[in-house]
């Protein structure tokens, strides 16, 4: 019987394990939200621990150690190495009333009935209004500047000006000298208590950040209007990012199996640019990155990529990517056998398992348990196969949808 990590890396390396690997949990986009994942917690019968909100913006719960063996997870992220002791977290109140505990360092302000999330200096970064689920983004650091004369001189600095930059677990520690030796005791903690295949977060978004600093608006139609300056960007963007993979890696890459950067291409009904703008804008930094991962540590690459992006996935194989989430099959496009059939061989499919969109939310247990098991018949063969559901399980979906779910990918 393999271990977690050697059937995750089974799969990564295109060959069948044992059984399918499950993550749930294991990045910011395979989880769930904090308010069902207090009614899972219930479900299981586990009153230990509390609900620890560790993504301010998307209000995502940490995955704990007891609920990620009652389901059989095989995976884990890297930030659980971090800030396991109480003083790392203070009380706060779910929007349902749930009571939970979030980051220290989280700077939070009610104002009213709604809460801010304040940068350093008292800006207001995001807000979450009363009765919403998340925390939205309502600053842009760079909205008022001219993309055409900007030289991207303090672009870092910037950078760690929008709602998020709000850092979680392991993402909060500096990459200075102390940092840095912090981070790579806490990576190496983590794998030698786990058999978890590991997954770091490290990001490196291109096409998104610029949309979180200018405003998607005026970025998108940069895009059009003055494309020398968007490569320009693009450029600002790759170096700092590898920079920031050099000190990271020779922390951590001796410690996680997969490594997470981070772009979404795509909507719901087609990609949000042309193939023709990716190949100018992005793929020769994603190349450029991927590379220098590679020559840096021995590990897999995934991105973080939503919507219908079947038209990229030829260039982001190109581009050095190895696998990609959430896979989001109810788009345009996504459908898993053509997947599957075309790609299969060169990209594993992260994600995939089950339909978020539809299925998991408003389907009886029953349903789930057969769309699940149809998904996972045509992602798993011959490997290349990690399941999770589309993207973070939402506050609205029934618990029994959840079990149901996990039931059927281990029978």
């Amino acid at each position: 019987m393999m271990t977690s990590r050697e059937r995750v890396v089974c799969a990564l390396n295109h060959t069948a394990p044992d059984r399918v690997p499950v993550d749930f949990g294991g990045h910011r986009s395979s989880g769930i939200s904090a308010v069902a994942y207090a009614k899972l917690k219930k479900a299981l019968g586990i009153s230990s621990g509390d609900v620890y909100v560790y993504d301010m913006v998307q209000q995502l719960a940490i995955v704990e150690m007891p609920v990620l063996d009652a389901l059989g997870i095989d995976v884990i992220e890297m930030g659980r190495g971090f800030m396991k002791g109480d003083h790392f977290w203070k009380d706060w109140v779910l929007p349902d009333g749930t009571p939970c505990k979030v980051p220290h360092y989280a700077n939070l302000e009610q104002r009213g009935r709604d809460w801010f999330m304040l940068a350093d200096d008292g800006t207001a970064l995001g807000v979450q209004k009363q009765g919403c689920l998340y925390f939205e983004q309502i600053y842009f650091p760079l909205e008022q500047r001219p993309i055409q004369a900007d030289d991207f001189s303090d672009l870092e600095v910037q950078l760690g000006r929008t709602v998020w930059a709000t850092p979680a677990p392991g993402a909060h520690l500096p990459l200075d000298k102390s940092g840095l030796a912090e981070l790579k005791t806490g990576a190496e903690r983590l794998r030698l208590s786990t058999d978890r295949a590991i997954v770091g977060l490290f990001g490196g978004n291109l096409f998104e950040t610029p949309q979180m600093m200018y405003r998607m608006d005026n970025y998108l139609t940069s895009m059009g209007l003055y494309p020398e300056a968007v490569e320009r960007l693009s450029q600002a963007l790759c170096d700092i990012y590898l920079a920031k993979l050099e000190k990271w890696l020779e922390a951590v890459g001796d410690s996680i199996d997969v490594i997470l950067f981070g772009d979404d291409l795509g909507g719901q009904n087609g990609p949000l640019i042309s193939a023709q703008m990716y190949r100018r804008f992005y793929k020769p930094f994603h190349l450029k990155m991927c590379q220098r991962v590679k020559a840096l540590a021995d590990v897999k690459i995934m991105l973080h990529c939503c919507g219908s992006i079947e038209p990229f996935l030829t260039d982001l194989i190109e581009a050095g990517m190895e696998a990609i989430n959430p896979v989001q099959i109810s788009c345009r496009g996504m459908e898993s056998r053509i997947l599957k059939d075309r790609y299969g061989d060169r990209m594993t499919f992260w994600g995939g398992g089950c339909d978020t969109h539809r299925v998991l939310t408003f389907g009886t247990p029953q349903e789930v348990r057969e769309h699940v098991k149809a998904q996972v018949e045509i992602l798993s063969l011959d490997g290349g196969f990690v399941f999770q559901q589309v993207h973070n399980i939402q506050a609205n979906v029934p618990t029994e949808n959840i079990l149901a779910m996990f039931e059927a990918v281990h029978s």
